[in-house]
């Protein structure tokens, strides 16, 4: 396949205002989806609006540092590659809300934290040891299918229920407002930010309506700019607070239970990020990346996210849709990608910006989950395109691990008393709450589920997807 031509390669550095503008476009094109983590993480947990201000702050600098950790040549793959806040930590981080929310917000981030440096560590092990060259024998299609499938439609529930339901109107306003945007309107810019733009015209719809009576405070879609108000422009305006970047929610605490439910996170965004490590490449116009960049670029993700347990934030990954975004401009220049780090970095200490994105009703974030999390599914189905649909033995595979993904963790929380009671030892406790943490999340049921039976039922390697291009490419 012909390498693309591009207006700036990847060692190329654009003039100063090419630059800055491009890289100003990473952080609107991750702007949308990076915001919308904390904010399932925060009402979830129980925050304040200040409170989810903070978190929004946090995971912005958080995924500033990752991204220039990840685009360095030494530390990480030297990839032009955008790392955000990862929806594939969703369902993990939601069984360990679901274990420490009685200790409220700072108690659950401290458990966060604790799982995020330990699993980073372990990623970090995997990655620059080049473990991960052994482990992508068993990582097929096969395998990563039903796991992205997992992710986007385990989180029907969070969508709906959890948000769009709260008022319908504005939640549905904002999915035709991403088709219209998206699919309709054929202007490039209009479609890289289809659903920031979907957001930000029905935000100010509910804003207008709110201030002037329509919505009352009691309506799921009122918005309240009192914290705004209360909020100061800059998060860091001192030396005292400075030091307040380091555990910004007290010292992280360490739980098993807590680690083996984002370890599930962790496999699969390592997944997503061998995929994205190729499709960057190719729309940079160089060559597939060697186990070497690989190994440093899982390494890097590693070393990201115990970084994002110390800096109060969350897990990071690559973010594919940056990487349209290069094939679209033909700018790969990594000197771009980390101005936008820096950006991003910036707009961290900006206290006023976090705590309006805070002000965002539950109906409008309901909406663009809707699209968001049916696409992460959809996506699923699409690598299960690489794979010999038409193969009885992968149709079996995929359609076992699916259900099993779907079925298996409600019933498991439902009976926590079978995985652990206060009868068992506190070893056999401990363990059997590791297992109760990792089978009640859908991607690592999945996962382990599809993995066990692609290597253990035998079948063609084009059969199984490898080294084999997608079909219809």
């Amino acid at each position: 396949m012909a390498r693309r031509q591009m207006v700036y390669g990847i060692n190329d550095t654009p003039p100063f205002f090419i630059t800055l503008l491009s890289g100003a476009q990473h952080v609107l094109t991750l702007f949308g989806s990076t915001t919308l983590v904390p904010l399932i993480f925060g009402p979830a947990m129980g925050m304040d609006a200040l409170q989810i201000a903070s978190l929004i702050s946090c995971v912005y600098f958080g995924m500033g540092v990752a991204t220039l950790i990840q685009t360095s040549k030494k530390l990480g793959s030297g990839l032009p590659i955008v790392q955000g806040s990862s929806f594939s930590f969703i369902p993990s981080v939601m069984t360990v809300i679901a274990l420490y929310k009685a200790g409220g917000p700072a108690e659950v981030m401290q458990y966060m934290g604790g799982g995020l440096i330990v699993g980073g560590v372990l990623l970090s092990v995997i990655g620059y040891s080049r473990i991960v060259g052994v482990i992508r024998k068993v990582i097929t299609p096969v395998v990563i299918g039903p796991v992205i499938m997992a992710i986007g439609f385990s989180l029907a529930g969070t969508a709906v229920q959890g948000n769009a339901a709260n008022y319908w109107p504005a939640s549905l306003g904002v999915v035709v407002l991403i088709f219209l945007f998206s699919l309709v309107l054929k202007n490039k810019y209009i479609n890289i930010f289809a659903i920031l733009l979907a957001i930000v015209v029905t935000y100010c719809v509910c804003l207008a309506l709110s201030m002037n009576g329509v919505f009352g405070p009691e309506h799921p879609a009122y918005i309240n700019l009192d914290t705004v108000n209360q909020a100061s422009w800059l998060r860091v305006g001192s030396l005292e607070e400075l030091k307040g970047l380091i555990f910004p929610w007290g010292m992280p605490k360490f739980s098993l239970m807590a680690i083996a439910a984002l370890l599930a996170g962790f496999f699969a965004t390592m997944i997503e990020s061998i995929g994205d490590y190729h499709s960057v490449s190719y729309a940079s116009g160089v060559d597939d990346p060697d186990s070497e960049t690989i190994s440093r670029g899982i390494g890097a993700e590693g070393l990201c996210c115990a970084l994002s347990g110390v800096f109060g934030s969350v897990g990071t990954t690559s973010y594919t849709e940056n990487i349209g975004l290069i094939g679209l401009t033909g700018v790969a220049s990594r000197v771009v990608v980390r101005t936008g780090a820096v950006i991003l970095i910036l707009m961290s200490f900006v206290g006023k910006l976090s705590a309006l994105i805070a002000t965002m009703p539950s109906p409008i974030i309901g909406g663009a989950y809707i699209a968001l999390f049916g696409t992460i599914g959809a996506m699923g189905i699409q690598v299960l395109m690489r794979a010999d649909m038409s193969s009885q033995r992968n149709i079996l595979i995929i359609g076992f691990a699916f259900l099993m993904a779907l079925g298996l963790p409600g019933w498991v929380e439902a009976n926590q008393a079978i995985f652990m009671n206060d009868a068992q030892s506190q070893f056999v406790h401990t363990l059997g709450g590791m297992v109760w943490a990792v089978l009640k999340t859908p991607m690592a049921v999945a996962g382990v589920c599809a993995a066990i039976c692609d290597s253990l039922v035998p079948g063609t390697d084009e059969e199984r997807g490898i080294n084999v291009t997608p079909r219809g490419i």
